[in-house]
């Protein structure tokens, strides 16, 4: 239902489906009133007919009539307000002697001075018409011959029965209507009031401004609890996301404010001295700075989209094979590495190793893990990429022989801006924090170690593919 400006109504579509019910409950109340008063009717009607078949039978048995009925009392018999009776008298012996000859005998069981026997049979009348009748028979004594037995039948149609029957339901069905119509006036009071138990929660959120507290349950009714704690669950991917928004800038003022500073300073320096010399080195500060805020706004980006729900939502995991992937995009870095003056080699299995994972994630996982290898582990080093299993898990690992990490510091490496004190290697301490948080959208968990050579060992262990193993 729609109120007048076209949007739903909670209250008219609660109206409206217990307007129908009402109805449909009326027609069926109205035709169980029927039923009951034609039930009674013909009780009632049955128990007239036998008194009358009775006294038909007492009037016989007292007067010595022969079976003969006057043309008065046959007027009497056979008179109704609307249709027509029937009755019969029928010897044993001698067959009709009163009455409609059409009338059906009547059922064997009844007996001589016995309770009349009530049955239902049929007429054909002389239009060949076949009416329904329902009769009474009782037997009696022939007092001329006592070998003889007199049936008394009376017979009527079902019009009466049926008229009574309706004028009981004309008579209910206003008191049955009013019933009805003072139910569904009590249903609108109880919905009205009902709905009004919402006034405080809405205004209560009404008044809020920037608050994105939990609802609460505590006055919440039960029917619209699951809506209040939907409502609940936006609050908290709000608050995860202005949260977020606040750590990013944050982050960046953190990691541009230094690179920004630095280039001021360089700017007023060629500024003031315009020798050659000066402006060259100035300028080789500022690319430096440049590429170094660069850097640093690249990787907060990625870590704030490792970081984000929305976008981990929007981009579902299919089945990847490690062996294979891995090789790939290890291909493209290794232009770096030579550039570097670093070893960069993979070891992996011959047989597939799936796992369920987002490609472009891992690619970025890949190259902070390398980008972090070809940074501190230093020249003619050796970096070596490798695929394995686990127990049941497969496991990515990049090793390095360079100078390593104190174990003393191996636990922070995943910590945001954390550095190991004393390196001197330029960098911003986001790059195994964007490993860490893109393990964990991939339900798998990260282990530094020191490496067999000495240097920095990195370890992910992914878990076991759930998804059919075809490749996505």
């Amino acid at each position: 239902m729609l109120e007048p400006d076209g949007r739903p109504s909670l209250r008219r579509r609660l109206l409206s489906s217990l307007l129908v019910p009402l109805m449909l409950l009326l027609a069926i109340e109205s035709l169980i009133t029927y039923s009951g008063a034609l039930i009674y009717s013909n009780h009632v009607h049955d128990r007239d007919l036998g008194d009358n078949a009775m006294t038909l039978a007492q009037m016989l048995t007292q007067e010595d009539l022969g079976g003969q009925i006057s043309p008065q009392a046959r007027f009497l018999l056979e008179y109704a307000p609307e249709g027509h009776n029937y009755f019969s008298v029928t010897s044993q012996k001698h067959g009709l002697l009163a009455g409609s000859p059409e009338l059906h005998a009547a059922p064997p069981g009844a007996s001589i001075d016995a309770e009349p026997v009530l049955y239902s049979t049929t007429l054909r009348t002389n239009k060949q018409r076949v009416r329904e009748l329902r009769a009474a028979t009782v037997r009696i004594p022939n007092l001329r011959d006592p070998d003889d037995q007199l049936t008394i039948t009376m017979a009527e149609t079902f019009h009466d029965r049926h008229q009574r029957a309706r004028e009981i339901l004309l008579l209910s069905i206003p008191a049955q209507a009013l019933l009805i119509a003072s139910v569904f006036f009590l249903v609108l009071y109880g919905v009205r009031v009902g709905l009004r138990q919402l006034d405080p929660l809405t205004a209560r959120l009404a008044a809020r401004e920037h608050d994105l507290a939990p609802i609460g349950d505590a006055d919440v009714p039960v029917e619209i609890l699951p809506l209040t704690r939907t409502i609940d669950g936006l609050f908290a991917r709000q608050r995860g996301m202005l949260a977020l928004q606040e750590r990013f800038i944050a982050d960046a003022a953190h990691q541009l404010k230094t690179p920004l500073a630095g280039l001021r300073v360089h700017v007023e320096r060629a500024q003031a001295d315009p020798s050659p010399e000066t402006v060259s080195d100035s300028l080789q500060h500022i690319v430096r700075l440049t590429q170094r805020a660069s850097r640093a706004s690249s990787q907060l980006l990625a870590l704030t989209r490792a970081q984000s729900p929305d976008l981990n939502e929007s981009e579902p995991h299919c089945l990847l094979d490690l062996a294979q992937l891995i090789p790939e995009l290890l291909s493209v870095r290794v232009h770096d590495a030579i550039a570097a003056g670093v070893d960069l080699g993979y070891e992996g299995p011959s047989g597939p190793l799936w796992i369920d994972g987002d490609r472009i994630s891992l690619q970025e996982m890949l190259d902070n893990l390398i980008d972090n290898s070809l940074r501190y582990a230093g020249r003619d080093s050796i970096v070596t990429v490798g695929v394995s299993t686990l127990a049941d898990s497969a496991c990515l690992s990049v090793e390095d022989n360079g100078p390593g990490v104190p174990p003393a510091f191996l636990e922070r490496l995943g910590e945001r801006f954390f550095r190991v004190p004393g390196v001197t290697e330029e960098g911003t301490g986001l790059g195994l924090a964007i490993v860490q948080r893109i393990a964990e959208r991939h339900h798998a968990y990260v282990r530094f170690l020191s490496g067999t050579s000495g240097g920095l060992r990195v370890e992910i262990v992914f878990p076991p593919a759930r998804t059919s193993k075809t490749p996505g």
